[in-house]
């Protein structure tokens, strides 16, 4: 069944192109092609359930970038109307140039091409993977550390789909990091962890060095493909803390949270005040939808991921405003806050807000 929010546009913008851009000698072609276009979508999820068919490959495919393009040809097509209506009113052209055939075309090349080329753009930059790095100072109170580099990656998104060499590049530059310890923010995993592609997976992520070792949390994706409990993490060389802590000796505390969707979990309060206060406190959690209440805590340091900054303009205005922080670096109080924008997506593997990001910590612990 279509969803009003595919649904509604999609009828808005065939009508309108329809009405401005297509002449009468067209128009059949043009009713022809966009139901075709139209109804990929649909099938797409008629045969989503087998992922192996050579029709739910294709249509998945397209699919993927069909609908980020439709996305930004409605808005143009919205834009355009617009500025019709601007120039109507105030009467900056007349009419009969408005009316001109060979304008019209001019306009409707421009807002085909463009969303084709946002596409293109965003989907290069899904590919590019990133580094954003950071120099924080933290209260060292009795850690006999003078600093401590953090590699951080939320949102692998990990499944059936997900090329190896995307994997392998980016335990590679996680290598060239060198951290001191390398931690995961959730949704690293959702595929059949029984399926052997996984194996070779498991095995470059495996690779992963760092002088602390390998941590992580889970994510909402991680329960809704009920790889909460699975194997995958301990193959992958990933401790997955759940409302759990370790401490280093003498040198910082690390504590993981369960997914906010987790009635149980503990609340941020019942963690945090369990720990001693003789070392500076690392905080891993999913969704960063309680920033100020962790602020209100002794954790010096907390990572996020989950929002990836909406993905698509203008979805990060909404991310803004659900999220204290939807992306990057801000302090509340005491606590320094990083949410990553993730490294991949799920969904299309298109990003036009936000990066494909390796988020690097340099801690300096300060008396």
């Amino acid at each position: 069944m279509l969803t009003l929010g595919y649904l509604i546009p999609g009828i808005y913008l065939f009508v309108r192109i329809w009405i401005l851009f297509i002449p009468k000698e067209f128009r059949l072609r043009y009713a022809v092609i966009s139901t075709i276009l139209f109804m990929i979508y649909p099938l797409s999820n008629l045969t989503g359930d087998d992922s192996s068919g050579l029709i739910a490959r294709i249509t998945g495919t397209i699919s993927n970038y069909l609908l980020p393009f439709l996305l930004y040809l409605f808005l143009f097509v919205l834009l355009t109307d617009l500025l019709l209506l601007i120039i109507t009113i105030f009467k900056i052209l007349p009419r009969e140039k408005i009316r001109e055939r060979s304008l019209r075309l001019k306009v409707f090349a421009v807002i085909i091409c463009l969303p084709a080329i946002i596409v293109i753009a965003g989907a290069i930059n899904f590919n590019s993977i990133r580094i954003s790095e950071y120099n924080v100072d933290v209260q060292k109170r009795k850690s006999d550390l003078s600093n401590l580099r953090i590699a951080f990656i939320s949102d692998f998104h990990i499944q059936e789909n997900t090329p190896f060499g995307f994997v392998n590049r980016a335990v590679q530059k996680v290598n060239r990091i060198n951290p001191d310890i390398m931690l995961f923010g959730g949704d690293i995993f959702e595929g059949n962890s029984e399926n052997e592609n996984f194996r070779e997976v498991e095995n470059l992520l495996g690779g992963i060095r760092s002088k602390y070792g390998v941590y992580g949390v889970l994510g909402n994706h991680e329960h809704y493909s009920r790889q909460d409990r699975g194997s995958f993490f301990n193959k992958a060389g990933i401790k997955i803390l759940i409302d759990s802590s370790v401490i280093f000796n003498r040198s910082f505390i690390l504590a993981g949270r369960d997914d906010s969707h987790i009635s149980s979990r503990k609340d941020v309060n019942e963690l945090i005040s369990s720990l001693p206060d003789s070392l500076p406190i690392i905080l891993l959690d999913h969704r960063p939808s309680e920033i100020k209440q962790v602020a209100g805590t002794k954790t010096d340091i907390l990572l996020s991921g989950h929002t990836h900054h909406g993905q698509l303009f203008p979805i990060n205005f909404i991310t803004r405003r659900v999220y204290d922080l939807s992306m990057g670096y801000r302090k509340f109080g005491n606590t320094h806050v990083f949410v990553s924008s993730g490294i991949r997506l799920w969904g299309f593997p298109v990003r036009t807000t936000g990066k494909s990001e390796i988020v690097v910590i340099n801690v300096s612990f300060t008396p």
